[in-house]
Order: C-alpha cells, then structure tokens, then sequence
C-alpha cells in the first residue's frame, strides 16, 4: 500500500473512531505529500516531536503563567504524598522516555507497532497519544519483564 492510501486509511480510522487527532494529522501530511511539499517530510519528522512536546508543555505551564497556581501551592506539592508520588512518577516518565529513545535507535521498525497500538488506544480506549518516547518505554519495561520470566 503506497504512503497516499494509508495516510486516506488514517484519516478514515480517525473520522470513523472520532479522533480528530488522527484524522488532522494524517490529512495534513496528505496535503504536504500532494502538494509536492513533501521535501518538507523530513523536516516534519526530525522536528515534529519537539514541536508537538513544546505545545505539550506549554499547555501544561498554563497554570503557572494564569496565577492559577500559587507559592503557597508549590509548598504543600512538595510536602504532600500526591505532590511527591507525581515526582515520582515525572522522574519514571522521563527515565523511560529515555529508554524508549535508544530502543527506536537500535530498532526503529518497532514504531510501526508504537503507532498501530497508538491508533488502537485511540480509537478503541479513547486514550491520548503523547508521544512515541513513553510507547516505546513502555515497551522496554514489557521486554525487561519478559527476560525476567523467561529465565
């Protein structure tokens, strides 16, 4: 199947699954692909996950810059349960973020399965795609497991 039909598949899945998400993202890159803008593809794919996590971040500092959350707040984050099991859990994110990376080095044709799975929890869980990094960490984790029970 050539890059048009899939990209058409995608939007289908993202129309019929009701996630725009998909759907906006595979028909922009439909738009780039027939517009002989694809030389840009590239760029898109070198620069598209910084971009996608800058806006990430910045929708989630939005608290900080609206006052929303305050000096007194921090303070109680910091000294509560919650406040230190959300450190807890962004140091793990971060550490298999890390993880997932160099596995996409080594094995970069495991992406196709981070996106069918991505596209499944979409359509079937109505999960959010953050990212390939955590998917890909995720699936270092499930690899460490399996070594351990298969000693």
């Amino acid at each position: 199947m050539n890059g048009e039909m899939m990209l058409l598949l995608l939007i289908l899945i993202g129309l019929f699954g009701r996630s725009p998400v998909i759907a906006t993202a595979a028909s922009f890159l439909l738009i780039l692909k027939l517009t002989a803008l694809d030389r840009f593809l590239p760029t898109v794919e070198r620069r598209g996950l910084e971009l996608g996590l800058l806006f990430l971040m910045m929708s989630v500092l939005v608290p900080f810059a609206s006052g929303k959350i305050t000096w007194s707040d921090l303070g109680r984050f910091f000294t509560s349960p919650p406040g230190l099991l959300a450190i807890l859990g962004g140091a793990l994110a971060t550490y298999l973020n890390g993880k997932g990376l160099e596995l996409l080095r080594f094995e970069p044709e495991l992406i196709v399965g981070l996106v069918a799975g991505s596209i499944i929890g979409i359509v079937f869980f109505k999960g959010i795609p953050v990212g390939p990094l955590m998917a890909a960490g995720l699936t270092v984790l499930f690899f460490r497991v399996l070594e351990w029970f298969m000693r």
